[in-house]
């Protein structure tokens, strides 16, 4: 197993960490809808810029068709399909349920990568990957005690929203699979941030489409005038599909997709501490003792 892989994916997670935090923010000012084509468009401003400074082009016109192509559906299946369901399950069911759905991705994102990339994994690999869910699952099913203030919420675990939850969670799978198989060519490796760059331009014309069709113009219009919102959607772009998901393309390069897929489901437990120290949240000894038993299992990956 690749230290350097390792050392990317978990990069990876702090960078999402971080930008859930600026996405937070700025969705509960104006929305999650207008944030996310808000983030697609300030990502793709990053990436022209950055690939126009490094290369001297704001495109990467010298990728073959084929990575266009599965790259392109890499972007519609992982960030248009996959966040709108998952923004749909969260709704439905929760952050907590949602969230342990979503997680499934790293065992069902090995299972397609074993079948159609002829990747194998070894069995503490696959006890590692189980182990790392079961300490995720551990902190996502922490329920938070009522108060005297403050009733606990009950929800209705829906077909709509179980059904919302499983397809965000293939949408995250296939995408992270796509996303490899583009990304892998004759000559070598592709450039990670020229194809998350071909992603965001595939989910940018999806989200122009589906704002179109359902006619969301005006709640973007409005969030563009919310300058706090445009400031945290943009840092969350810069950290999430900028650089974030770079970093995961990067990672994929070093390791199979389910060892990627199961470190970047870490996120839940990194959030942990912004909880405790930003939110003022209480934590159990229940999640700790789940974050313990994620980062065990982590660690069973590098074996």
């Amino acid at each position: 197993m690749s230290v350097t892989g390792i050392a990317i994916a978990i990069g990876t997670v702090f960078c999402w960490t971080l930008s859930v935090q600026f996405f937070e923010a700025a969705s509960k000012r104006v929305g999650p809808l207008a944030v996310n084509i808000i983030r697609m468009a300030a990502a793709l401003l990053f990436f022209s810029v950055f690939l126009l400074i490094r290369d001297g082009s704001p495109l990467p016109l010298d990728f073959p068709p084929r990575a266009w192509i599965l790259l392109g559906l890499s972007g519609t299946v992982g960030f248009f399909i996959g966040d709108i369901f998952l923004f749909k399950a969260l709704v439905e069911l929760g952050p907590r349920l949602a969230m342990l759905l979503h997680s499934l991705a790293a065992p069902t994102a090995a299972i397609i990568g074993w079948i159609f990339l002829d990747e194998n994994y070894m069995f503490h690999q696959w006890l590692g990957i189980a182990i790392t869910l079961s300490g995720v699952a551990l902190v996502i099913l922490e329920r938070n005690t009522a108060t005297p203030h403050r009733e606990r919420i009950k929800r209705n675990i829906t077909v709509a929203g179980v059904a919302s939850g499983l397809l965000a969670m293939f949408g995250q799978a296939f995408g992270m699979v796509l996303s490899k198989a583009g990304m892998q060519h004759d000559s070598g490796y592709l450039d990670p941030f020229s194809a998350t760059q071909i992603r965001v331009i595939a989910a940018s014309i999806c989200f122009l489409l589906f704002f179109t069709a359902t006619r969301r113009w005006v709640n973007v219009k409005s969030a563009l005038e919310d300058r706090k919102a445009i400031f945290h959607t943009s840092a969350g772009a810069f950290l999430g599909p900028f650089l974030g998901v770079s970093l995961a393309l990067l990672a994929l390069h070093y390791l199979s997709t389910g060892v990627a897929s199961t470190i970047f489901s870490l996120v839940p437990i990194c959030i942990i501490p912004f909880s405790v120290f930003l939110h003022r949240e209480e934590v159990s000894l229940r999640a700790i003792a789940g974050a313990c038993i994620a980062v065990f299992g982590v660690g069973m990956l590098t074996f």
